[in-house]
């Protein structure tokens, strides 16, 4: 089988020429960077993942994670990974000097896990659930904490995991009961369960390291009193030793796809003797959480696109292999005294594959596109450009989670179609995408979650700023398109969608604003399909523009069929994709309340 499973010359267009990454390391954080050694350290972790992680791709569905004699068992290339993963310095890249990293951009972090990711999607989750942990304690964490845990995470030898839903509670942080009760020596005794814990236990690591929400013993209730915890599995002693530190697991949940990336049911405190210690302020915990939170939604959305794109080549690659059928002569005939034709000439195969390509590459384009944002965040002058930049990151994260993930579970599935029959056999990898991209929807918070947080809290968020300039970001690219003769027609489209999307929320705002939350919030996941569609759609024009100026003004890196196939998926999407923001704005507008509790209850 190919190891093609994306395309670095499209990656590269996206993050130098679509969203300027070469113009973001001119800023003094990056200064130690130049497009060169970006290109370098792109290339090297090309080849680890070649190399060291696609070869076991498969290896790890067919033979997964198991639970045995109280641990939970993983391939041996995982401690493989972890330590190549730390020489290639992806865990923690983007850490001060002063906490252990390089002040990487995070664009190019999330170029290096979209790498990664495509190659093989159960081993990235490893190393970068250690990096989430260990930047929690690099942020919040005491010098002590610090001097303790970052060295041996950062290098790799010990894991680290985010530990939040409990049995009872599910996604209602309100209603977790793990209890952390203080005692004289500063440490606190922590008690109680957490589950759907990823990388949540395994054998090749020395340790790991889990950030755990708990409530300390009297704090109040719901949110506002649940605090950050470390808790290692293993407790480091004062002669440099590693005792037991009664972290139980009791067993990992055996999941429909990625079957090589470990899912642990936890139990603190079975014998009295597990012990943590408090990260950040008490009863803060969940508003240090949200900072690794909102990076792992990022994350999962990168995992769906990943996954979409290594989908798509495969696809790709069959269509280019398999005859079947004669092409339509004249007349509307067959020639069968013809050979047969590849399938990639049938124009249904065609759609389904511009589809796929489509979603794949708007997805990663719009990853870019947030982590830019965070970046500038990061490094803005003022405050006010502070703040411009995370509102446009806070209303991006749900969207970035969700579209490549849904969407990207939609073509996987037509990547299927496109294979038949060998497409929905275990022969084949599609299957496999396929199992594995349906978990992206659910991990980091349902689509019901996310659309909750869209609508709910981003789009009014600061008045509705966060929206406005959004609206704004987008409207330039309408306009620069709009001097373009042949972007102008897509440029009108986008904007038609936009004023669709401003007729909804003129119909929905009057629920809220008389209370009526729930009839506001109802179809939440509709409003987050229609807006996720029309911010790709955004990201596309602004593809296409870029591949247009670069035909215009010369293009020495890239052939002009490259260019011209970006403007070709644009269209491609406005055809096919875009078109559906008309439908789901009727249904959003419409006044029938039917999934609303009321006295006159369906049957269901």
């Amino acid at each position: 089988m190919s190891t093609q499973y994306m395309c670095m010359d499209t990656l590269r267009f996206l993050l130098y020429d679509v969203h300027q990454l070469s113009d973001l390391i001119a800023v003094e954080r990056f200064q130690e960077f130049d497009q060169v050694a970006l290109d370098i350290f792109l290339d090297a972790v090309k080849d680890f993942s070649d190399q060291e992680c696609f070869p076991y791709f498969r290896e790890m569905d067919e033979k997964p994670v198991a639970f045995a004699d109280g641990r939970i068992i993983v391939h041996l290339q995982i401690g493989t990974l972890m330590e190549k993963a730390a020489e290639l310095g992806l865990i923690g890249p983007c850490f001060d000097y002063e906490d252990g990293g390089i002040q990487l951009p995070f664009m190019a972090y999330q170029a290096a896990y979209f790498i990664l990711d495509a190659a093989n999607n159960h081993v990235s989750g490893y190393p970068g659930m250690t990096s989430g942990a260990a930047d929690l304690i690099a942020t919040f964490g005491n010098d002590t904490i610090k001097a303790t845990y970052l060295d041996p995470m950062l290098a790799g030898k010990w894991a680290g995991t985010m530990c939040l839903t409990e049995p009872q509670a599910g996604s209602s942080l309100s209603d977790i009961t793990t209890t952390a009760y203080p005692t004289e020596e500063g440490h606190y005794i922590i008690k109680g369960q957490k589950i759907w814990i990823s990388g949540g236990d395994q054998q090749v690591s020395e340790n790991i390291i889990h950030l755990l929400l708990a409530r300390i013993d009297g704090a109040p209730a719901g949110t506002r009193g649940i605090s950050l915890f470390v808790v290692p599995r293993l407790r480091p002693t004062k002669d440099g030793s590693l005792e037991y530190n009664d972290v139980l697991t009791a067993g990992d949940f055996q999941k429909l796809g990625q079957r090589g990336f470990s899912t642990a049911h936890l139990v603190f405190g079975e014998q009295e003797n597990c012990r943590g210690w408090l990260i950040g302020e008490a009863n803060k915990g969940l508003q240090c959480m949200f900072q690794l939170m909102n990076s792992a939604r990022i994350s999962v959305g990168r995992h769906g696109a990943s996954i979409s794109t290594a989908a798509y080549y495969a696809s790709l690659q069959y269509a280019r292999e398999r005859p079947q059928g004669r092409r339509l002569s004249a007349d509307g005939t067959k020639n069968l005294d013809k050979d047969q034709t590849l399938i990639i000439n049938h124009p249904d195969v065609r759609r389904m594959l511009l589809f796929q390509k489509a979603i794949a590459e708007g997805s990663l384009s719009l990853i870019l596109q947030a982590a830019r944002y965070y970046d500038l965040g990061k490094v803005a002058e003022t405050e006010a450009d502070r703040t411009k930049y995370h509102l446009l990151t806070e209303i991006l994260t749900p969207m970035v989670k969700t579209f490549p993930s849904e969407m990207g579970r939609e073509s996987v599935s037509t990547g299927l179609q496109v294979l038949g029959g060998m497409g929905y056999s275990r022969e084949h990898i599609l299957q496999q995408y396929y199992r594995d991209i349906r978990i992206m929807a659910i991990y980091e918070g349902t689509t019901g979650i996310q659309s909750l947080d869209l609508l709910g809290r981003k789009v009014s968020m600061h008045n509705g700023q966060a929206m406005q300039l959004l609206l704004t970001e987008i409207g330039q690219v309408i306009e620069a398109a709009s001097a373009y003769d042949d972007l102008a027609p897509y440029a009108h489209q986008l904007q038609d969608t936009l004023n669709l999307n401003k007729d909804v929320l003129q119909t929905l705002a009057p629920f809220a604003k008389q209370g009526n939350y729930e009839r506001f919030l109802a179809d939440a996941t509709i409003y987050m399909d229609l807006l996720g569609t029309v911010v790709v759609g955004w990201q596309w024009l602004k593809i296409a523009l870029r591949a247009k100026e670069a035909l215009l003004n010369g293009h020495s890196d890239r052939t002009a069929a490259f260019y011209e196939s970006k403007i070709h998926t644009m269209k491609g999407y406005f055809k096919y994709v875009l078109p559906r923001v008309s439908g789901l704005a009727i249904t959003l507008k419409s006044q029938d309340d039917l999934t609303l509790v009321s006295a006159k209850e369906w049957t269901f």
